[in-house]
């Protein structure tokens, strides 16, 4: 199995594991009623950085690298340099995040906040809402493209946005009506190899009325310069400030580097 496949399969076993203990219908219920989410693509297009500062612990590939990070400290300092938007993961075997990081998360931030996750169930789309997710994120190389279709109609239903993740030009034909945000992953899910020249050969090939945006090995303010100039939007940037004992001020100091 790819990484990607071992945690797709134990995405499914969580899930499943989620459903007994807060049945489905149940959680429909809880899912009503509640306000719809900010717009992310609205705050990309009128951003001056476009960056979605992400929270995240640890990766598969390269193990922890804020183990101890404070998720209401650090979101906060995001907000505060100037970020578009903000993504935390809540995937904990893989990437060490939890439900409580989110939660504390939309406590405290005002900005469109990113679910990331690996969403495989519809019931993955109530919870999301009910969290207070402004967006959510579907992975292509996680679904088929009727699966993502379906998913996708199902959150604008529920009145969040899509960020829909490529990696390859095949994957452009998931690209549907409920795409809001399309995410090239320069990361390679299956092996977890990073190369940002993806990003390039890519940005001509997605539809022009669709908001773009690179995600992963980005951390050369130039690069970003260079990515907005073939038409990204958007920047997902974690790890390159996660690293750092202070992230906020990280994102701070890179931004300042995008207009030297």
């Amino acid at each position: 199995m790819t990484i990607l496949e071992q945690i797709v399969a134990t995405k499914r076993l969580e899930v499943a594991a989620r459903m007994q203990a807060i049945p489905l219908e149940q959680i429909k219920k809880l899912s009503e009623g509640l306000q719809p989410g900010r717009s992310l693509k609205k705050a990309l297009m009128e951003s001056s950085t476009g960056i979605i500062s992400e929270f995240k612990r640890k990766s598969p590939s390269k193990g922890f690298i804020h183990p101890d990070a404070n998720v209401k400290e650090i979101v906060l300092s995001y907000q505060e340099a100037g970020c578009a938007g903000v993504s935390v993961l809540t995937d904990t075997d893989y990437f060490g995040g939890t439900i409580s990081d989110f939660k504390e998360a939309r406590a405290v931030l005002n900005c469109p906040l990113l679910r990331k996750d690996f969403i495989v169930d519809p019931y993955q789309l109530y919870e999301s809402k009910i969290l207070g997710a402004d967006v959510i994120l579907l992975i292509a190389a996680c679904l088929t493209p009727d699966e993502a279709y379906d998913l996708g109609e199902l959150a604008h239903e529920l009145e969040m946005e899509v960020l829909l993740e490529i990696h390859n030009e095949k994957e452009l034909e998931y690209i549907s009506r409920y795409t809001d945000i399309v995410g090239v992953n320069n990361r390679n899910l299956k092996v977890f190899e990073t190369d940002v020249q993806i990003s390039f050969d890519l940005a001509s090939k997605i539809p022009s009325d669709r908001v773009k945006i690179s995600e992963s090995g980005l951390s050369d303010p130039t690069t970003v310069k260079e990515l907005r100039n073939v038409g990204y939007q958007g920047f997902l940037m974690g790890e390159a400030f996660m690293k750092n004992d202070q992230p906020g001020a990280e994102l701070a100091t890179f931004i300042k580097e995008l207009y030297d």
